[in-house]
């Protein structure tokens, strides 16, 4: 048997230690992760557990008021406290032959659901548009005992018990003889009626939830990776020490200062990141509350069958565009995380700036011309920067977009390329409104955004907040400012190749 060689047991311990390593960034991983999809799990089923209350409060104020106006109606008909219902039973039997189509988003219907029962005083149901409970005594429901009262009723109720596709949503309003109530009009609709376009904001709401997970994600990755960083920096530290062939306790103090220094950093960089993105999560959640309050709406008012084409049509637009807005918000939101995990770009070159530019210019001219607006492109002499060539045409493209939006028409919009001793400075200068005076500090905050002029809605926010990220991994800066005589200038400066 051969001996072992000297410091062979050092290092047959050394992958243990690894190991142990290993293991405990593995577990803070996992417990950072599973935070984050908590939080994210919490928030998406609230948010879809609220969406089919909601539509039941919509459907059920829709019932009440129906409910009042057959209340009336049957009112007309109250001779000496006596309740006659015969003209409703022709009437019903007419709704509900009638032949119709109407596609309602992805519901398509052709017959009416609603359902009409009035009972006497006793609550003994004298009338049943269905035709199946006449005669039944109704004076336990809730609907039909609280309207007797001179109440609010409402009530839901399954047409076959433990079957709750089957559930039908009922409201009441009292029928009276002069001060005094005679008997009760109880109006239904079955909640599968409904229950599609439920199935479809939950779905919307879903992918949204998915995509900022995603997000969050990469987010948790960079987060996890920076808490265990101080672990890694003394196990370098440990090996450093076990590399020297000769001890100096001056070195060693100042590989040790900078050790502790390098991990406070760290530290320092993983809390500020949890607080961040708890804050970009609740902002997140802040900017896509108001496009889903819309689609809601939208979808609600839809469901009422006598509205003219001209309006479904407008509220059938809204849908899509807000449904659109959620999809923009969630796709820049991503790329601008993917960007702001970078520590260093990941590809670069040297690039020319005056090509870079006349290319973009030409891809915005469509975009100009749609808005009746003129692209100057003014270059002084042609400049080289390293960095990579597609996030710098990202940038002056959003620049450029940026300020071809803030233009009247008939305006001119300048892009210009100034070559100073060390850096280079690109312009983008409109003829608009210009920056108000609140909006100064807040233009490159996340999902801050100014009502275009010719539209008044608002971007995703995530434009300018795009192009600094950009502009910090080039070592560059970027200013937006009001221009001396009227519309804003914005000013892209980034380092020169050194020669």
């Amino acid at each position: 048997m051969k001996a072992d060689p000297p410091g062979a047991s050092r290092r047959a311990r050394q992958p243990a230690g690894n190991r142990g390593a290993v293991s405990r960034r593995t577990r803070i991983f996992i417990g950072v992760l599973l935070i984050y999809f908590a939080g994210i799990a919490f928030l998406l089923y609230r948010v879809v557990g609220d969406i089919d209350p909601r539509y039941r409060e919509s459907a059920e104020e829709s019932l009440m008021e129906i409910s009042q106006l057959m209340a009336s109606l049957v009112e007309q008909d109250v001779i000496a406290g006596a309740i006659n219902t015969q003209r409703l039973e022709p009437l019903f039997r007419s709704v509900y032959a009638r032949e119709f189509s109407a596609q309602i988003y992805n519901l398509h219907k052709t017959r009416v659901e609603m359902r009409v029962y009035v009972t006497d005083e006793r609550g003994r149901v004298i009338f049943d548009s269905t035709g199946r409970d006449l005669n039944a005594d109704y004076a336990r429901w809730s609907d039909v005992s609280r309207a007797l009262a001179g109440q609010y009723g409402a009530r839901t109720t399954r047409d076959i018990p433990g079957d709750p596709l089957t559930s039908v949503m009922y409201a009441a309003a009292p029928i009276r003889w002069g001060s005094e109530i005679v008997g009760v009009v109880s109006v239904g609709k079955p909640v599968q009626s409904f229950g599609q376009f439920v199935q479809d904001a939950r779905a919307r709401t879903l992918w949204v939830g998915m995509g900022s997970a995603l997000a969050l994600l990469l987010l948790t990755v960079i987060v996890s990776v920076w808490l265990v960083r101080p672990f890694g920096l003394m196990s370098d530290y440990w090996r450093w020490l076990r590399q020297q062939r000769s001890w100096s306790l001056s070195r060693m103090l100042r590989r040790a200062v900078d050790t502790v220094r390098g991990g406070l950093r760290e530290m320092r960089d993983a809390l500020t990141g949890r607080s961040y993105v708890a804050d970009y999560v609740q902002t997140f959640t802040h900017e896509i509350k108001s496009p889903l309050s819309a689609i809601r709406g939208a979808a609600e008012l839809l469901q009422e069958p006598s509205m003219p084409q001209a309006e479904r049509d407008h509220f059938l637009a809204n849908i899509a565009g807000e449904t659109q807005r959620i999809q923009e918000i969630v796709d820049r939101m991503m790329e601008l995380t993917a960007l702001e995990t970078q520590r260093a770009l990941e590809r670069s070159e040297t690039v020319s700036l005056a090509p870079l530019l006349h290319e973009v210019a030409a891809s915005a001219e469509n975009a100009a011309a749609a808005r009746q607006v003129r692209l100057h492109v003014g270059i002084d002499s042609n400049a080289r920067v390293e960095g990579d060539p597609f996030l710098l045409r990202r940038a002056v493209s959003n620049l450029l977009d940026n300020a071809i939006d803030f233009s009247p028409p008939g305006a001119e919009v300048a892009l210009a390329l100034h070559v100073g001793p060390r850096e280079a400075r690109i312009t983008v200068r409109d003829h608009g409104q210009g920056i108000p005076d609140y909006a100064r500090e807040q233009v490159f905050e996340k999902f801050y955004s100014l009502a275009r002029p010719h539209s008044q809605k608002k971007s995703t926010g995530l434009g300018l907040a795009f192009v600094k990220e950009i502009a910090g991994l080039h070592r560059g800066r970027i200013a937006l400012e009001n221009a001396p005589r009227g519309g804003a200038i914005a000013t892209l400066s980034l380092p020169l190749v050194s020669h």
